[in-house]
């Protein structure tokens, strides 16, 4: 290769270098870089990070989650791109300081004293003036009532054609470009410590540490050193789960691959998990009484740690982030819902499971979740709320007007008592997820029971409505439901409900009667020989209101159906009525009453057996005691880029006020010798055009007592 050849390539070489410089030290690449961190930091919030994968593919769908998952936007923070854009930050904003602050410091000492008379006749504040003073007296002079002013003043004497002239050049102000460096400084320092605090230092460890994720389950005890992070790591960030009575000093770091493990240098007891209620049932102080058992001196510290309180030691902050259950043991009674059977009472602790079996068919009951506390809003809308026609702009707009915790409808808070939650795992692995409260809840006037279940996590719980029979217990419904599935009582129920309704009509019409009974009931129990034939429109089985409404729409013809709807519920409630007496017959009780209260329950019970068809368990499981022990989840953090950030921060808005708030100015008097004195040229230069210049120019003039008739322009 020729050395010409090599100068060109060395020179091209030269000028892309120079080129990649100006890019990255550019405003507008630093303002680019600035929006897509916004952007980012949107999907970051917005989006629940470091959520389980199945939440993900509800909650978008197999296809989107897969696109997102591969874009990192589960852990946008930790994502390689997002560290990028940030080191390349880091690096423009770097460059961009690299590049300005010899200039700016180098403006900063000049008072540009050189500056010739004609440049001073440019500038919009100009103004000139007959002085009978000498021109170094008169310089003297100005100088030291700039420096009173808050100016930095120096003089300079001129030889000119009819003797020594001086210039006054001063400059205030100065802390607007200082300003412009603490700003950007501000904003290198604090992704520094961003990024020292966020998972860099994990990541590193990983890639060059030959640590990896822990992907599945095990105990702790067991978990391999690859998977573990020692104490001597110098910034994470991890939950810490802590049954009451015991200890734990491993932290969970949550990856987008799974977990790693963190030791840390002390061990945390908790004693006691407080909380505090308001008068509505409302959580007022989540805090927890705990002992730190230092691993390397064996001190044990007695602390407490609050919401917004945190504790530290050995430069670890420990924070009160949630609770938990910590084994709860909880006894439940299982009850039937139309399978043969029979009540029993089944115990576990949360987080455990055990086996169901009636010979034929087995379910995994698995125990996930007991909550002591729940409080719930009462509060309804306004008789008005139905109305759409009703249109009320001036209501409407004042609703949403006032104090931040206003609202359109009136909020009734109450504790309607303990749930517990579980779910029914079959052979197949398929598992539906159930919550039911222990008290019954009183919902518009009836008492009722709430039988939660769902089919994934992603779906709102809908909940089977049971009204509570006279001991305030889901008995009598149980019975109920089991008298409807035997044959031989419904038939009983019909004779019994046709010789009270039919008592003392021809032969023809107690025959008529007793076949459309016994046709409504056992279409209502979902055992006629004509479900077969109807439509299912999807559900497995047939029952309840749903299969009258399907046996209608086939065999009745659209005039007739509502006339023949009201007669089939009429009779339908009357052979009903007779089949619960039947049930309490069976079980040792006297006839209920007629009255409003009977009749209320049977309403809310016709429509809770019907609604029963859905009911994807052959069971129910009612929570009757429990013992409750309690868990406490706490953040523990060493952050060292903490300090740093907060001196970001402070940088930040002390360059942020300098540049907006802080006017940078320059003021030259020239003073040339004259025949009375000194003729004197005064201009004043800002860096930002606003009102306050004018003013100020006002009173500087104010030093040059004999203005000309030229003035300020």
């Amino acid at each position: 290769m020729s050395v010409s050849t090599a100068g060109i390539e060395l020179r091209a070489t030269n000028r892309w270098l120079t080129a990649a410089v100006e890019l990255l030290s550019s405003m507008r690449f630093a303002i680019a870089l600035l929006t897509v961190i916004c952007i980012a930091s949107v999907v970051g919030t917005v989006l629940k990070q470091h959520e389980p994968l199945n939440n993900y593919v509800n909650q978008f769908g197999p296809f989107w989650s897969e696109v997102f998952g591969a874009l990192n936007l589960y852990a946008v923070y930790s994502a390689w791109w997002f560290l990028l854009i940030l080191a390349f930050l880091v690096v423009s904003t770097s460059l961009c300081i690299v590049r300005n602050t010899p200039k700016i410091v180098a403006d900063l000492r000049q008072f540009k004293e050189h500056v010739r008379e004609q440049s001073l006749q440019a500038f919009h504040h100009k103004a000139r003036a007959e002085l009978a003073e000498p021109p170094r007296a008169a310089a003297e002079r100005i100088g030291q009532a700039l420096l009173a002013r808050g100016w930095k003043v120096r003089l300079q004497s001129r030889q000119t054609p009819g003797g020594t002239g001086w210039m006054v050049a001063a400059k205030a102000g100065a802390a607007n470009k200082i300003g412009y460096l603490a700003a950007h400084a501000a904003i290198v320092i604090i992704c520094i410590g961003g990024l020292l605090d966020g998972d860099l230092m994990v990541r590193l460890q990983m890639w060059f540490g030959d640590k990896e994720p822990l992907q599945g389950g095990g105990l702790i005890a067991e978990v391999p050193q690859k998977h573990r992070l020692s104490d001597a790591n110098p910034t994470f960030r991890g939950n810490l789960l802590v049954t009451e009575g015991t200890r734990a000093g491993i932290a969970v770091l949550a990856q987008p691959e799974g977990v790693v493990l963190q030791e840390l240098p002390f061990e945390v007891e908790l004693k006691k998990f407080i909380v505090e209620y308001y008068d509505s049932g409302m959580p007022r102080l989540f805090a927890s009484e705990i002992v730190i058992h230092d691993r390397y001196t064996g001190e044990a510290r007695p602390a407490r740690v609050e919401v917004n309180h945190p504790v530290e030691h050995r430069g670890i902050s420990i924070y009160q982030s949630s609770f938990d259950d910590g084994g709860s043991l909880v006894k439940l009674r299982a009850l039937p819902m139309g399978a043969a059977v029979k009540p029993f009472e089944v115990q576990g602790r949360i987080g455990e499971a055990t086996m169901l079996t009636n010979g034929s068919e087995r379910l995994r009951l698995e125990f996930t979740g007991l909550r002591v506390i729940n409080v719930e809003n009462f509060g309804g809308q306004g008789r008005d709320a139905a109305d759409v026609r009703r249109v009320d702009l001036r209501q409407a707009i004042e609703a949403r007007l006032g104090a931040g915790n206003k609202t359109v409808t009136e909020r009734t808070l109450r504790n309607v008592g303990p749930s517990v939650a579980y779910k029914l795992r079959d052979e197949a692995g398929q598992a539906r997820e159930f919550h039911n409260y222990q008290l019954p809840i009183e919902l518009d006037g009836q008492r009722v029971y709430l039988l939660g279940v769902r089919e994934s996590p992603s779906e709102p719980f809908r909940y089977l409505r049971v009204p509570v029979d006279d001991n305030d217990g889901m008995e009598g419904f149980v019975r109920l439901r089991a008298a409807l599935a035997d044959a031989a009582l419904r038939r009983q129920a019909v004779q019994r409900y046709v010789a009270h309704a039919a008592a003392g009509q021809p032969p023809a019409v107690v025959e008529a009667l007793t076949g459309s009974a016994q046709r409504a009931i056992d279409l209502f129990a979902g055992e006629d020989p004509e479900i077969a034939r109807l439509p299912h429109n999807g559900a497995p089985r047939l029952g309840g209101l749903q299969a009258l409404s399907a046996f209608m729409e086939a065999n009745i013809p659209e005039a007739e159906r509502e006339r023949v709807g009201e007669v089939l519920l009429r009779i339908l409630n009357g052979a009903l009525f007779e089949l619960y007496q039947l049930s309490r017959q069976q079980a040792g009780l006297p006839p209920a009453e007629r009255g409003d209260a009977t009749a209320a329950f049977m309403t809310q019970a016709v429509l809770a057996l019907s609604d029963a068809f859905f009911y994807p368990a052959p069971l129910v499981l009612t929570l009757t005691d429990f013992e409750h022990v309690q868990a406490s989840v706490f953040q523990v953090a060493r952050a060292p880029g903490k300090t740093i950030v907060y001196l970001g921060c402070a940088l930040l808005i002390v360059g942020v006020f300098a540049m907006l708030y802080v006017r940078e100015r320059r003021l030259w008097v020239w003073l040339a010798p004259s025949a009375s004195g000194a003729a004197a040229t005064m201009a004043l230069s800002s860096n930002r055009k606003l009102l306050d210049n004018d003013r100020e120019f006002d009173a500087l003039k104010a030093l040059l007592p004999t203005p000309t008739a030229g003035g300020a322009t």
